[in-house]
């Protein structure tokens, strides 16, 4: 009993071994993966922006260093005291709540689309209209019905990011092969039942492709609002500031501005990974 127990206790040693073993390698592969590579090449950049600007003596009314945006946003200065806590509150929050409903909307109005040929027909032409017309231009008219503010702000990073979101799950929706559309017709599949057991899952990789491009266009066009019509945030700072010529502080807010897209892109990549493992698995293999 007394071995018999010694050797079931060395088999559970060597499982966790094992699993650390196994911990292990999965972190060295992660710092010599892509996503490593990535963040060493994002850190060779500011390393190179740095190097340029000290050994080209370049002014910092034209050009100013990593360091010294980075010294602007995080430590008080004496010409440009800037409430950074508050403004990018304010651009994350028009940010994160446009792509909120940006991702909702556009994704119930595709599926309705592809539900209802006459929802398509009536939808369709109004959205290729809208999306047509340029934002800088319909900005000054969304400002005079809505005033300034956040939600302002919002329904121009809607507007900006809508149509990729919509169109990309439109044709994910609609690129089934018809075999196995008639094959589920034959088998008494329901409309709803070809939504949620096959076109859905089906559209997963093109939604997943809007939603990395609503990521980016949201945040410019919260941006752009904030050209236009704020008093708040980093699209503000960003004006005034270069009315007041500081550079420092312009750089500041392209670097939040950056890491922010980054940072939902990187989300919304985890979803994809968490929600279509398979094709991962493809990848590897």
């Amino acid at each position: 009993m007394y071995a018999l127990e010694l050797q079931e206790g060395g088999k559970m040693t060597s499982a966790r071994s094992v699993k650390k073993r196994g911990s292990a390698e999965k972190w060295l592969l992660w710092l010599t993966g892509d996503k490593f590579r990535s963040v060493l090449v994002i850190a060779a950049f500011f390393l190179f922006w740095q190097f340029c600007v000290v050994f080209f003596d370049i002014p910092e009314y034209k050009l100013p260093s990593p360091l010294s945006a980075l010294e602007h946003l995080f430590f008080k200065q004496a010409k440009a005291n800037y409430n950074w806590p508050l403004h990018i509150s304010v651009t994350l929050y028009e940010f994160v709540i446009g792509f909120a409903v940006t991702s909702l909307l556009g994704i119930f109005l595709a599926i309705l689309i592809v539900w209802s040929r006459y929802a398509k027909n009536m939808l369709m032409p109004l959205f290729i209209f809208i999306n047509s017309l340029p934002i800088i231009a319909i900005a000054p008219i969304i400002l005079l019905w809505m005033g300034y503010g956040i939600a302002t702000n919002i329904l121009i990073a809607f507007l900006v990011s809508f149509f990729p979101v919509l169109i990309n799950t439109i044709t994910g929706l609609d690129a089934i092969e018809e075999d196995l559309l008639d094959l589920a017709r034959y088998l008494n599949a329901s409309k709803l039942q070809l939504f949620v057991k096959i076109r859905i899952p089906n559209s997963l990789p093109y939604i997943f492709s809007g939603l990395k491009i609503c990521a980016t266009m949201s945040i410019v066009g919260a941006i752009v609002g904030e050209f236009i019509a704020s008093d708040k945030g980093l699209g503000y700072i960003i004006i005034n500031s270069q009315y007041a010529v500081d550079t420092p502080p312009i750089f500041s807010s392209l670097i939040v501005i950056s890491l922010a897209g980054a940072g939902l892109y990187v989300i919304i990549t985890l979803l994809e990974h968490m929600f279509m493992p398979w094709a991962y698995k493809k990848e590897r293999v």
